[in-house]
């Protein structure tokens, strides 16, 4: 029979937060790590739309440049949404704001929908199904959280 002796000198205890210190750490602030190197297309908008994390391949699947880049920036302007006609016309702003992510903080429940987006220049407009939930601070709506998935039809 074998002998082994563990160290506990170097181990990694993780440190535990008072309760007080845990309500300073948003729904949106814990989600935000998990996003920016999540492999799933992911992202997270505040409750002015703006973008507060997104995944690698959500960035590359929506055609937003360096996901550092996105950041701060207000998700309907930064996107280049059409609408689901042949001619893939801009989305005007009131069907705009009707997109997953933004109908989730403004309803305060589920949302899920699909939205086309063009991803570059030189690249065909995308449909993705987008699936939404709010994100909350104590009581109320913060922002939400989506996971897309392109659609191939």
């Amino acid at each position: 029979m074998a002998h082994v002796e563990l160290s506990l000198s170097g181990a990694f205890v993780p440190q535990a937060r008072t309760p007080a210190e845990a309500e300073f750490v948003t729904s949106i602030e814990r989600w935000a790590g998990t996003v920016s190197v999540a492999d799933e297309p992911c992202l997270i908008v505040d409750a002015g739309g703006a973008i507060m994390a997104v995944s690698p391949s959500c960035s590359e699947l929506l055609g937003l440049g360096k996901p550092v880049d996105a950041i701060g920036k207000r998700l309907t302007t930064t996107l280049e949404l059409v609408d689901f006609t042949a001619g893939a016309g801009p989305l005007e702003d009131p069907e705009a704001d009707k997109i997953p992510p933004l109908l989730a903080v403004r309803s305060e429940r589920l949302a899920r929908g699909l939205m086309r987006v063009v991803p570059g220049n030189d690249r065909p407009p995308v449909t993705v199904d987008a699936i939404s939930t709010p994100l909350l601070a104590g009581e109320r709506v913060a922002g939400s959280l989506t996971f897309l998935s392109p659609v191939h039809y």
